[in-house]
């Protein structure tokens, strides 16, 4: 048995397919369709040297990797890769041959420090390790029985805070793009980001095919966005916060929970039975809000860095 590594073929549907499907059984904590892993694919620029990768063993898709500078950093020479094979074929040396091409792709394109999100899970350490990464920080993935747990009543809103939806914002979503530009500066992370390009913004995320509309919610105060809750569905029951956050002006009112909640009442209703989230582990303000309403952590990842010589 031959093991081999190319690239996603994006022409191919049954290729995006395996990839999604790989990913999913591997990390069943996150959103995976073919349509989004064809807008990464697609939409992220070409500065960041972005790849899709798959390993393959006779034909079949074991391992997945996806690669690239982080192009929206002010620190120029930090990459990514994010390896994953399917749990019931490793040990067959797809994530090596998969860490390998990837570590020779980017450090072709200047990469000199490489990050990458690891399971915690001993044999997964013990395999960065051997690679030459260190543990930095780390992170959580929560979820909600949306259909069996229960969530906190819908709380009155202050005076001057009304609710909004990003279709509300169809017609211009900037006054959404600096909201969120503002709080991703403050996400906690080994990687800085900035969002300073708005067309981006809208090709890499407003247009991104997971993104629900009807339930991202925003927080307006005296009709200025203060807070938002985005999130993403996959059209089988499965909802994600992909990101919440508060301008800094607004911090300590309470804005994002009410507009989480919102979001996850109306997902609810909507037939969505499971909600997924992740938090940085010290992120603590944002881990006391999901407690509250019901998320239980279900994984743990490690993020791993390696510095090129």
């Amino acid at each position: 048995m031959t093991v081999i590594v190319r690239d996603l073929r994006p022409q191919d549907p049954a290729d995006v397919e395996s990839f999604a499907h790989v990913r999913h059984l591997a990390l069943p904590y996150m959103l995976w369709t073919p349509a989004g892993v064809l807008h990464r694919l697609v939409h992220t620029p070409a500065d960041a040297h972005y790849r899709s990768l798959v390993a393959e063993e006779d034909g079949e898709v074991i391992g997945t990797a996806q690669i690239g500078l982080a192009h929206d950093s002010p620190e120029p020479g930090q990459g990514y890769h994010n390896i994953y094979v399917r749990p019931d074929r490793v040990r067959r040396g797809a994530g090596a041959l998969l860490v390998r091409t990837a570590e020779e792709h980017l450090a072709a394109h200047g990469a000199a420090k490489l990050f990458s999100w690891v399971l915690d899970e001993p044999q997964n350490r013990v395999f960065a390790e051997r690679h030459g990464y260190r543990p930095s920080r780390s992170a959580h993935f929560l979820r909600l029985d949306l259909v069996n747990g229960t969530l906190p009543p819908l709380q009155p809103l202050p005076p001057g805070v009304e609710l909004r939806t990003a279709a509300d914002f169809a017609d211009d979503p900037r006054p959404f793009f600096e909201l969120d530009a503002e709080t991703a500066e403050d996400e906690p992370s080994d990687v800085n980001t900035e969002f300073t390009d708005y067309d981006l913004w809208i090709e890499e995320n407003w247009k991104h095919p997971l993104l629900d509309r009807a339930l991202t919610t925003i927080a307006l105060v005296d009709g200025r966005p203060a807070a938002f809750s985005a999130a993403h569905t996959d059209g089988a029951g499965r909802y994600a916060t992909a990101m919440t956050g508060t301008a800094r002006a607004f911090r300590g009112r309470g804005l994002a929970k009410l507009a989480k909640n919102a979001s996850l009442h109306r997902a609810r209703a909507a037939g969505c039975t499971e909600a997924l989230t992740g938090n940085d582990a010290d992120n603590e303000p944002m881990l006391a809000i999901n407690k509250w309403f019901g998320y239980e952590i279900c994984a743990t990842e490690v993020r791993h860095v390696r510095e090129l010589t």
